[in-house]
Order: C-alpha cells, then structure tokens, then sequence
C-alpha cells in the first residue's frame, strides 16, 4: 500500500536532525511564574485564588469561564503574588495569575482512575476539569471536542504524529519515549464512539523509529492502526491528515467531526491519558528549542508558566543574539521579540535563527508562474487572493474562496518573487470572519 497523502504542500528544509536525538529532559522554573487566564481557543479563564493565597503544584488557580474555555492550575507550590496583566508571546496583554515560587514543588494529590469503570460523562467531565486543551496550537478545549452533537457518526480518531513542521521534535521523542501513554490516551478517546470507531496514528514517513515503536505499542489493539504518511508540509493540518487517511473533504463550514472525524495532537492524547488514568490536570508540556542559533537545541519538559527565557539559559543558550526568534516553528509559528514571555498550553518550540532570511528577502512583482497554486493544499489561488487583499476587495476575497486558506504558509515558502502571500491572505481573512462576526451580532440585536 503507498504512503497516505493529500494533493499540494510544498518540502521545506526539516531541519530535525538538530534536535530529533535529544531525549526530553526535564527543567525547573525560575522564582516567578505566570499564568495566563487566556491560552485556549474561548473564554478566558476566571482566577478563584487571590493575592497572598498559598497554592500547590496541581491546584485549580482560575475556573473555566464558560461552555467552551479551560480551567488553569498551578505548576509549582508558591505565593500568588498578583493577578494582573502580562504580555503574551504575540505580544499582547492578557491577564494573568502571578506565583512565586518557593521551590517546595509540594502537590496535591491526584486521584487515580480506572477508565473502564468510568461512563462517558465521567471520562468527558475529568478531561474538562484537567484543563486538557489542543497542544498542537489551536487551544480548542479538548472535553468540547469530544463531544460532538452526534457522536456516531464518529468513525476515525486521528493522532496526529506527523509533526510536519520544520525543525519541531517534541512529538517525536514523545513517541519513542512514551508509546503507551499514546496508546492509553488513545484507547480513553475510542471509549467515548461506538465500536466501529478507530484509532489511526498517524506518522511521516522521515520518522522511521517512532513508526517501529507505534506499531508494537497497537499490538493487540484491534482497533488501533499506524498510518504511514508522505513527508510533506502541512500533512498535518487538520484537513490535510483528514483527507490523507479518509480521503473526505472538510472546508470551513464543517468541523472535522462532521466528516466522522476527530484530530487529536500526541500532547493533547498524552493529557487526556493523565487526566482520566492519573488524575493529573495539564501543568506542563513537552518543548523543543531548536535553531541554528541555539547552542544546545533539545526537548524539554517545561511547566506551563515558566519563561522562554528561562528555557533558552537553562538550555545552554545561543551562539549569538538572533536575527530571528519565532514562538513554533519557521512555517506556522510568529516572530518573538521578547523572550520574557510564559510558557502556555499551546507553546511547543522556539526556533531561532543567526539570519532573518525573510527581512533580507527583496519582494518583486509577481511572475504568474502557479507555484503558490500547485503548493496550496485548499487548491486555491493565493497570488489572486494576496491582490485582492492588497486592493481590500473582500467581496472578490470571498468569491475566490479565500475563507478555506487553512493559513499554512506554503504559498509564501513557493512564492519565487517573495511576496507575503500568507501574511496579507491571513489578515484579509480576519478581516472578513471578523465583518460577519459583527453583522451577526447586529442581526441578533435587530
């Protein structure tokens, strides 16, 4: 059988072999750690502790702050020093719980549990109440997800093991580390579909070890399989892996599930795991720092709140001051210009780089040349799209199908006269989900 795919995507430099052989080690933060009360996709979060309250590792610090939000919990025993505003990564102000911590690393006490004596609900409400969130970086809450309106139609959950992105390797080495917490996690979701329901990880074909190690930790799961994709970028989109395994078409008007699908990033099954089978609540992650600025590029175990600075100097630092520090990796992450900045449930990598090779590129008038068509894995027209978005024509935006740009950045990577493609699509697009948002609201007030 050949190698799982979709039609587009485009080959950028891997970069993996920086990182990939660094087994995960583990850091301890620093005395001030901050957490956000927004780091997922929906309400922020709502702060139950207050200045001068005493907290431990693994206790709720803010409340969900609604249907589709998360709950945050402390990584580190300490003081609430605060509850103010901080910046984030992107370089906005959110509110933010503030700990200091004093090094104790006392706990609560998790309560362990047994999935099989648990009802649907009973899995659903402690993947809720742990926090668990999509660690791939969208920060969709995880327990909304899983429940979709109608769970039979349900018939694939995805793990996406393909780690398409250029020099990330967190996934990687959580594969070859810890198979069975993926496969536990894995068995957890199955639990929540019917019994035609099947659990599919899905790997490229450029990580040829964690593919060995996945095969033999499905072994005896009847339904449970290993997929083998095409090394491409963005395999693993969402829609692409879809695509890939199922070969159904999602666009945007649909979720996943109403192709029977459910995607799922390895982090995100490795939390669900320690949610229902240890009690634990989400309060740290798997890292990478990579780059050819990085002096000791590795993966790491870091507790949500920690700096990326601290990250950076307990890693051995950089060669020199980069040019380029970007929060991801170099397709679908953004630029950093702070390392001051915390670790939140979404964070994965920092990559940085001696040379700003974006900032040296020279734009040139657009040769018609199609590679930005060939490489979009939506099929559609990016240097048409980029035009009108350039012209703020959102109407023609809308008429070429520029809402189904899944925001990839492929076409900029093809883009042989440097245009920013994938930026001015990008903000075009918010623009016009941003315009409907509002004339809903008005038709709702009307």
């Amino acid at each position: 059988m050949g190698l799982f795919t979709f039609k587009g995507g485009v080959h950028p430099y891997e970069g993996k072999e920086l990182a990939m052989d660094q087994a995960v080690r583990e850091l301890k933060p620093g005395k001030e750690l901050v957490y956000l009360l927004s780091q997922h996709i929906g309400a922020p979060a709502k702060a139950c502790v207050a200045k001068g309250d005493h907290v431990l590792a693994g206790q709720k610090i803010a409340d969900a702050g609604g249907f589709v939000s998360a709950p945050v919990y402390a990584s580190v025993s300490g003081t609430v020093t605060g509850i103010e505003k901080r910046k984030n990564a992107t370089g906005g102000l959110v509110d933010a719980i503030i700990v200091e911590n004093d090094d104790k690393y006392e706990s609560v006490t998790y309560e362990a549990g047994d999935p099989d004596k648990l009802s649907r609900d009973e899995i659903l409400a402690k993947i809720r109440e742990a926090g668990v969130v999509g660690m791939g970086g969208a920060g969709f809450p995880t327990a909304v997800k899983l429940a979709p309106k109608d769970p039979s139609v349900v018939d694939h959950i995805l793990v996406n093991g393909s780690e398409c992105e250029p020099y990330l390797t967190s996934d990687y080495r959580c594969m070859l580390e810890q198979p069975e917490k993926i496969v536990g996690g894995l068995a957890i979701i199955l639990k929540l579909f019917d019994a035609k329901c099947k659990g599919v990880i899905c790997i490229e074909n450029n990580k040829p070890k964690a593919i060995e190690i996945m095969k033999k930790a499905v072994q005896g799961h009847a339904n449970m399989s290993v997929a083998v994709l095409k090394t491409k970028y963005p395999e693993g989109a969402e829609r692409c892996l879809i695509n890939a395994i199922t070969g159904r078409t999602v666009n945007s008007k649909m979720l996943p599930a109403d192709a029977g699908c459910v995607v799922d990033n390895v982090g995100t099954v490795m939390a669900v795991y320690d949610a229902v089978k240890l009690g634990k609540p989400l309060i740290d992650r798997v890292f990478t720092l990579s780059g050819d600025a990085v002096k000791q590029p590795g993966n790491f175990l870091v507790p949500v709140g920690m700096s990326y600075q601290e990250i950076v100097d307990q890693a051995g630092g950089f060669k020199q001051q980069p040019e380029k520090m970007i929060s991801g990796g170099p397709m679908m992450g953004f630029a950093l210009f702070d390392l001051n900045v915390p670790v939140t449930k979404t964070s994965g990598a920092i990559t940085a780089f001696l040379k700003d090779q974006v900032a040296e590129a020279k734009e040139t008038a657009c040769i018609s040349c199609g590679r930005c068509l060939h490489g979009c894995p939506a099929r559609l027209m990016p240097c048409k799209l980029a035009d009108f978005a350039e012209h703020g024509d959102a109407e023609s935006f809308e008429a070429y199908y520029g809402l189904e740009c899944v925001n990839c950045g492929s076409c900029s990577y093809q883009c042989p006269a440097k245009r920013p493609l994938a930026a001015e699509i990008n903000m075009m697009r918010q623009t016009v989900l941003a315009n409907k948002k509002k004339q809903a609201q008005a038709k709702k007030k009307a």
